[in-house]
């Protein structure tokens, strides 16, 4: 049978980036902590293409998922992110004339979070993991992407001191002083945060500590059980707490250095922040790539 695949494609010159599968979803079964979930996980895989070939072989990644993912035959993984570096390094065997690859793995995680004991329900978040192989002569290496995303939310700090002029003015017999320490009213966002390190292949990061990271950064936690006087709380807490994207930014990038001190300095850090505005018709962003290292030097500086 000819391969059409391995043929000369009309433009000889061109080596493509990335060519795969994306949008494939499998159950993976992962133990951790002495305990096995089930993440329902889309996975995408690629590999680069040199400029003398026309097509990358596709079934060959759909069939190095099913051989270390599909039941009943898989066994668990200690994480997403291994299982992502795994099969990394094996499309660079399976595709002999790629020289890198990429895979990439989304899954909603749930963990127990409430406001109150007896208010805990299971919360979702994503998690976020890649592994990326690289091939050298014989010599393949990898490095994984580990992070997850939470939403939370944020108060605006700018709506709410404007807000406190306005009262001042509008009720004078209060005063200044004593508006000066309440949380004035503002207005709200959802707010979507993700945090992922680059790391080696032999680095393990826990994704409960990446979201606890990301949580301490926002405005607020949101919760699924909220009765009246939790929801009291939750805005007055979040309204003590006012915050723009660049303050979730940098408060979370901030506080890498001691929440995670088992990284080395070249782990790179990458922050995406999303406040999904209530009074405009846009949302704001930020997002800052950086290393662990920098981010210690520039707290042993401050």
């Amino acid at each position: 049978m000819k391969d059409v695949h391995a043929m000369v494609p009309r433009h000889p010159r061109l080596g493509l980036h990335r060519v795969g599968i994306e949008g494939v979803r499998k159950p993976l079964l992962v133990e951790r902590s002495g305990r096995v979930i089930t993440l329902t996980t889309a996975f995408s895989l690629a590999v680069d293409l040199p400029s003398d070939r026309k097509g990358s072989d596709l079934s060959r990644n759909a069939e190095l998922l099913a051989d270390q993912i599909d039941w009943p035959e898989a066994r668990p993984v200690p994480s997403l992110e291994s299982v992502c570096a795994s099969i990394a390094r094996e499309l660079l065997v399976r595709h002999p004339y790629a020289t890198r690859s990429e895979v990439r793995g989304t899954a909603e995680y749930f963990l127990s979070r409430g406001i109150a004991p007896g208010r805990e329900s299971l919360e979702n978040f994503t998690l976020l993991a890649e592994g990326r192989a690289h091939r050298e002569g014989s010599n393949i290496t990898v490095r994984r992407l580990i992070g997850a995303e939470a939403v939370g939310m944020t108060a605006c700090p700018c709506a709410m001191e404007t807000a406190r002029d306005r009262l001042v003015q509008e009720f004078p017999a209060l005063g200044a002083a004593e508006l000066k320490e309440l949380p004035i009213v503002t207005h709200n966002q959802r707010n979507r945060t993700s945090l992922t390190f680059e790391v080696t292949d032999d680095v393990e990061v826990e994704a409960d500590r990446i979201i606890d990271a990301i949580e301490a950064a926002q405005s607020s936690p949101t919760y699924a059980i909220l009765k009246r006087g939790d929801e009291a709380r939750l805005v007055l807490d979040a309204h003590r707490h006012p915050k723009f994207v660049e303050d979730v930014l940098r408060d979370l990038l901030a506080s890498v250095p001691q929440r995670f001190p088992m990284l080395s300095g070249d782990s790179v850090v990458r922050v995406r922040t999303v406040s999904e505005e209530s009074i405009h018709k846009y949302d704001v962003v930020a997002d800052h790539e950086t290393t662990v290292g920098e981010l210690r030097s520039s707290n042993a500086s401050t």
